[in-house]
């Protein structure tokens, strides 16, 4: 029973070995057409590796479908900066709808006008104006003030000093400043920013007495200040900065 089992395994292995080996030529051999099919897959691999990247990457992309339409027309830049400058203009917020209706028309002539920094840069004018005045400085002054405004601020100065008074003077802040009016005209931008600011003051006479205001408590001040720039050329619009040209006492 043994040596018959032995001698059907023994036929059972000599058959699955020549089976393998039979199956093994097959597999290991190319025909002429595994032949062309290998070089075909790697002539289309080197012309992929050719092409642009562009296009290697186009093959991974899925164009999703669309209606044929006439393309955009390119917008210029100075279209585009018009278009900014409305934008932050109707966002500024004010109380009256004439001040908007001022800014557009400035931005009109000078794209580059926005709103919040010209009130940042027109309270700190404000502090300068005020801290320079106080002082006696007339140098600072001359360059922030209009002619007429300049010679009324001088004369003050002028008159303080005649009475041997001065002025002992801590800017603390500004606590609001709202754009009042706005306008263009003649070419020329004007801006009219009411302040409320809070100042430690007091005025001292020859003596070193205090004869106005409190160096010890803080005061609130409205001041309501009218700031103009020419915009009517290029070469006006060169120059940036804007000079007091009016001030007004608070209703």
């Amino acid at each position: 029973m043994n040596g018959q089992f032995d001698l059907i395994t023994i036929i059972a292995l000599i058959i699955a070995v020549a089976a393998i080996i039979k199956l093994r030529n097959v597999l290991g051999h190319r025909t002429d057409d595994d032949e062309k099919r290998v070089e075909r897959l790697k002539t289309r691999e080197r012309e992929a590796g050719q092409r642009p990247a562009t296009e290697t990457a186009s093959a991974d992309v899925i164009t999703m479908p669309r209606r044929d339409r006439e393309p955009l027309a390119p917008v210029s830049a100075p279209e585009a900066a018009a278009t900014n400058a409305e934008a932050r203009i109707r966002a500024y917020p004010v109380s009256d709808p004439a001040v908007t209706t001022g800014f557009l028309d400035i931005a009109k002539a000078d794209p580059s006008f926005d709103p919040d920094a010209f009130v940042a840069g027109a309270g700190r004018a404000y502090e300068m104006i005020v801290s320079a005045f106080a002082e006696g400085n007339r140098k600072a002054l001359k360059d922030l003030l209009s002619k007429e405004v300049y010679d009324g601020f001088t004369a003050a100065i002028a008159e303080r000093e005649a009475r041997g008074e001065t002025i002992e003077q801590q800017f603390v802040g500004i606590r609001k400043a709202d754009v009042v009016e706005a306008e263009l005209k003649n070419g020329v931008a004007s801006v009219t920013v009411r302040f409320v600011s809070e100042l430690i003051s007091a005025t001292h006479d020859k003596a070193g007495e205090v004869i106005a205001g409190d160096s010890q408590k803080i005061k609130d001040v409205t001041d309501i200040w009218t700031f103009s720039r020419d915009i009517s050329n290029a070469k006006a619009r060169s120059n940036l900065n804007w000079r007091l040209v009016a001030t007004q006492a608070p209703n």
